[in-house]
């Protein structure tokens, strides 16, 4: 089955050391930060010049190192930074970047035209149609969320011609990546820009009602960690996931020892080649190599993920990581001791071949060759000749073959060791085993770089110019002013309100009984889509889309890519929006959007600074006023980790240490969660500073307020923004989110 060996074991890197570790483990490809717009900003991560070093590293084994690229970059750094900090590497043979911003995406296309491009998980990529859309735009791998099934997964690959690369053990985010804001709103420190401060491994309180769960539903106890999620082990299912067509195998955990890769890494190759070797054969893990696995670092024992089940409270560790007993972390320490002798004291070595030719008054002679097996069997090889000295006559102790021998082997720090080394001599030779030395030197340098050459690329020159397509500023003396609801009941009475201009329809309170029972009233009315679009929520949708055009909607809001490729595959004629979760981040994510499929608006990201959304802003674009923020969406149910779900709304809320309580919201008809944030954002007396912004829209959200709370700040907002009333007062309590001061 040789199909089956188009495989890749992709291992961790935070450090340079770390990235050798991965490699002499076994590792055939490595992913690892430098210093600039990596997802794990507190990483070890490496500077120019080793990562320079650390491609070469790779080459020269046969392997390959991919660069995390993976945040969301604003438009002054993609400008100013991005091509100076890519060239060098790009010029040394980088293989591959891992991004989650279009507007890098875009950037990295038009300046590096055959650098790979792998579309991180950071793009909550959940299905087939965002797969498709990556794979048009020029993307060669995607590397799918974390909370998909095996069936899912197999989908995409039955459907789309592209890599996939999935995680097949370490940690585990509580929310879908790349949607979450909680230690971004809490303390300013972005996932979306490699500083998540990871509130979600702290305790949290259950409430439901406002009062705490009883006991019997959680075992009393002093804390409860009911965001922290078990460590990810696939072991087990390994060939369950290849079978699914996953090609990447991707170990999380930049962050941890080098211990940690090697050792993970050596397991996982170790039952890879067995099952490759003899797909047909029982597959089985022993119990020692799964104790290994628990021994290298395990956070409450592990999970087999969301591969084989939707949710469910067995997957998080609620007693949260205790301090390690002292005879367990002795025994851990061993092990780590094992594992660094055997993968980090040592370094991996490349086979070559040599022949030594001496002939007395002619130069001396070392040919080596280097052969590789690459991932399809094909034999790689080079050859390279060297000369040296003259061969001189011996007029004492001639160089016998077995000196020659000896010392030419002598490869010591070298990346190689002589597996052959035919001596070829007639006569009574000598030569200083200097000069030998120099040989040796010189031929084994010249074999390294015949090796790494291949890779290299003539740097560019500079970078494209871009054109920005941004519309004309205006100066709207009006804003429209749209309502997003999630219930039939709240529209009524809403819609009575004179001022408001639209109404955001969410998918979750309104079925296509719900929409016919709704008159226009001249309102535009656009349906908002789920904020994950997986596999079951696009066969709900396509069972209704025909239906849903007869409806009295006017547009559609998308929240991620899938549903936005979803209906360019539609040829919807009906306008499209884009939510703040599709990240306009800059100029280029902007163009990349708009190039795809007609967007008639988007709405500025949450994590942009007033002035910054200023730059990105123009009469299409949409600001959120006010709304409780979602902190977290997320494939786990609170209410399942709590006791029975009921497949109803459930007023369930998480009580942190300094006695905020974050409302958490189960939407059963997807089967998502979402965790507000304790106090809702609110622009009310800002008016002049969100009319200079530029955008021609604003929204208000609502979505745990009650319908006379709906009322009133609806009646506040317009107020203000319409009657230019200047005496409104504030909210009781509110916060501006990242209006003034912005993410780092």
């Amino acid at each position: 089955m040789k199909e089956n060996k188009k495989v890749e074991l992709l291992a961790p890197a935070g450090s340079y050391e770390s990235m050798v570790a991965a490699i002499n483990a076994g590792a055939d490809a490595v992913y690892l930060g430098g210093k600039l717009f990596g997802a794990r900003a507190y990483a070890n991560n490496l500077d120019i010049e080793e990562l320079k070093r650390a491609i070469d590293y790779v080459h020269l084994h046969h392997k390959k190192l991919y660069l995390t690229v993976n945040t969301l970059i604003k438009q002054k750094e993609i400008e100013e930074k991005l091509f100076s900090y890519l060239n060098p590497l790009y010029g040394q043979g980088l293989d591959a970047v891992i991004v989650q911003d279009l507007g890098v995406f875009s950037f990295v296309k038009e300046n590096f035209e055959d650098l790979a491009i792998h579309a991180s998980t950071q793009m909550t990529l959940t299905g087939q149609y965002g797969a498709k859309m990556l794979k048009e735009l020029g993307a060669s791998r995607i590397v799918t969320a974390r909370e998909l099934s095996l069936e899912e997964i197999k989908e995409i690959k039955d459907k789309v011609d592209i890599e996939i690369e999935a995680f097949i053990h370490g940690a585990l985010c509580y929310c879908y990546s790349g949607q979450c804001f909680f230690s971004s709103i809490l303390g300013g420190r972005s996932g979306n820009r490699g500083k998540c401060a990871q509130p979600c491994r702290l305790p949290y309180e259950a409430l439901e009602d406002g009062k705490k769960i009883k006991k019997e539903n959680i075992r009393e106890r002093k804390e409860t960690f009911l965001l922290s999620p078990k460590d990810l082990c696939t072991i087990d299912i390994l060939p369950a996931i290849l079978r699914a067509g996953v090609y990447s195998l991707k170990i999380e955990g930049r962050m941890k020892r080098p211990e940690y890769t090697a050792g993970v890494v050596s397991i996982y190759r170790k039952y890879l080649e067995k099952y490759l070797e003899n797909p047909e054969r029982e597959y089985k893990i022993s119990s020692e190599d799964k104790n290994t696995l628990l021994m290298i670092y395990n956070r409450g024992g592990f999970t087999k993920g969301y591969y084989e089940q939707r949710n469910g409270k067995n997957m998080i560790f609620l007693e949260g990581k205790g301090k390690e007993e002292k005879e367990a972390l002795e025994k851990k320490e061993r092990l780590f001791e094992e594992i660094k002798e055997k993968f980090l004291k040592t370094e991996k070595k490349e086979s070559i071949k040599g022949k030594v030719f001496l002939e007395k008054n002619r130069a001396i002679q070392l040919e080596v060759e280097w052969k590789q097996l690459d991932y399809l069997d094909f034999f790689i090889e080079k050859r390279v000749s060297v000369e040296g000295e003259i061969v001189q006559e011996a007029k004492k102790q001639p160089l016998t073959a077995e000196k020659i021998e000896k010392q030419i082997k002598k490869a010591g720090n070298t990346p190689f060791y002589f597996e052959e080394l035919e001596v070829i001599t007639k006569e009574d030779v000598f030569l200083s085993v200097t000069a030998l030395n120099e040989l040796r030197r010189k031929a084994l340098k010249e074999v390294e770089q015949e090796i790494i050459r291949p890779f290299r690329r003539k740097e560019k020159e500079e970078k494209k110019e871009f054109i920005c397509h941004l519309r004309k500023k205006e100066d709207l003396q009006e804003l429209d002013i749209y309502l997003l609801i999630d219930r039939l009941e709240y529209f009524f009475p809403l819609s009575k309100i004179k001022g408001i201009t639209g109404f955001y329809l969410d998918s979750n309170g309104f079925d296509l009984e719900e929409l016919q029972k709704i008159e226009q009233k001249g309102l535009p009315l656009y349906y908002v889509l789920p904020p994950v679009f997986r596999k079951d929520t696009a066969k709900w949708l396509d069972s209704i889309y025909e239906k849903l055009l007869q409806t009295p909607i006017t547009g559609f809001l998308v929240r991620n890519l899938d549903e936005f490729a979803y209906l360019k595959e539609k040829n919807c004629v009906l306008p499209i929006r884009l939510d703040y979760s599709v990240y306009e981040f800059n100029h280029y994510a902007k163009r990349e959007l708009h190039s795809y499929y007609p967007i008639q608006m988007a709405t500025l990201p949450i994590e942009l600074n007033s002035r910054e959304c200023s730059e990105l802003a123009d009469k299409m674009s949409e600001l959120l006023v006010y709304g409780y923020l979602p902190m977290m969406t997320t494939a786990q149910c609170m209410v399942k980790t709590i006791r029975e779900c009921s497949h109803n709304r459930e007023k369930v809320s998480l009580k942190d240490r300094y006695g905020n309580e974050f409302p958490v919201q189960n939407y059963c008809k997807f089967c998502y969660n979402r965790i507000y944030n304790c106090k809702p954002l609110s622009l009310l007396t800002k008016k002049e500073e969100v009319q200079k912004i530029g955008a021609g829209t604003i929204r208000l959200d609502f979505t745990i307020e009650n319908i006379q709370e709906a009322i009133e700040i609806t009646e506040k907002f317009i107020s203000v923004y319409r009657k230019n009333s200047v005496s409104e007062e504030e909210l009781e309590d509110f916060t501006r989110g990242h209006f003034k001061r912005g993410i780092e």
